[in-house]
């Protein structure tokens, strides 16, 4: 694969198309997730809750060709990076409608935009792709992704890595943002291996603790970007807004949150329709922070 360095403009403007049936299986799994039990007996009891698209469209690859961090390997839609730690950076979304089981949908996405960042942690690669959702109606969903490449963890961040899960170990905690609305989250590693699944998301911070330990330097499993994202989701759609459509989503990544023990969901009143979400981690400090409007 290319060293950090190199020119990708090339796959800027690279195109896929991916076609998907909002399938009750899928349904069926994220309720049983989130125990949802209206949703486990009657899938198609509602729309499909904001942020369940992504239980859809994920990439199906002979295990052949995996990379060892349980990615497809790079290099076939997205550039060959040869940075190794992958991660979600962000997202933005905007619905036209909502999903519901039983359509057949198509995803056609694009790479935006690559650019390449160097810091005191190292070399970076950002990848944007946009992503169009249509049934035979029409637009359903329009979403732009952040994915960020990293360099394999140095010493000092291997050492600041270490001092973080001792200090989650040690009950160390304090809120750096508090919200208005609050909800406590315990996402265990049996959660995240659910989540995995139901996503056929293979990437192995998620589920493999001897890999996040020994190869990426991490004091636990990783807790999915887009779980808590969806968790906050459900938060604006349950206790915040129920009732309410979402119109608009953005977030980004800011902290890693780990399944050591439990963590927070916040949401804070910014106008009439618009609340500030995020999450904090397991010692209090930002982890995902977002925004939602409502329809």
């Amino acid at each position: 694969m290319s060293t950090p360095g190199t020119d990708f403009s090339a796959w800027v403007g690279k195109r896929q198309t991916v076609t998907d049936i909002i399938s009750p299986v899928q349904v069926r799994q994220m309720a049983a997730t989130l125990d949802d039990a209206q949703r486990m007996v009657q899938p198609d009891c509602a729309v499909l809750p904001a942020g369940w698209h992504w239980l859809y469209f994920n990439p199906l690859e002979q295990q052949a060709k995996l990379g060892t961090d349980g990615h497809p390997l790079r290099g076939d839609f997205l550039p060959p990076v040869a940075l190794e730690r992958r991660m979600w950076a962000g997202s933005r979304l905007r619905w036209q409608r909502p999903f519901e089981v039983g359509m057949a949908v198509e995803k056609r996405s694009e790479i935006l935009k690559i650019s390449h960042k160097s810091g005191r942690s190292g070399d970076m690669v950002f990848v944007t792709l946009a992503h169009r959702y249509h049934d035979s109606l029409g637009l359903l969903l329009e979403e732009e992704h952040d994915i960020v490449y990293r360099d394999k963890a140095g010493e000092a961040e291997l050492a600041a890595l270490r001092h973080t899960g001792a200090r989650i170990r040690a009950g160390e905690h304090a809120f750096e943002r508090q919200g208005e609305h609050l909800q406590a989250v315990r996402a265990d590693a049996v959660m995240l291996y659910r989540y995995s699944a139901a996503t056929f998301n293979g990437h192995r911070i998620h589920y493999d603790a001897d890999y996040c330990r020994e190869v990426e330097g991490y004091p636990g499993l990783v807790v999915h970007g887009p779980l808590i994202a969806t968790l906050l989701l459900k938060l604006m759609a349950q206790q915040v807004a129920p009732g309410r459509a979402i119109a608009t989503f953005e977030f980004r990544a800011t902290q890693p949150t780990f399944e050591l023990c439990g963590f927070h969901l916040h949401a804070a009143h910014e106008s009439a329709q618009v609340w500030r979400v995020w999450s904090t981690n397991n010692l209090g400090q930002v982890g995902l922070d977002g925004r939602i409007s409502l329809a």
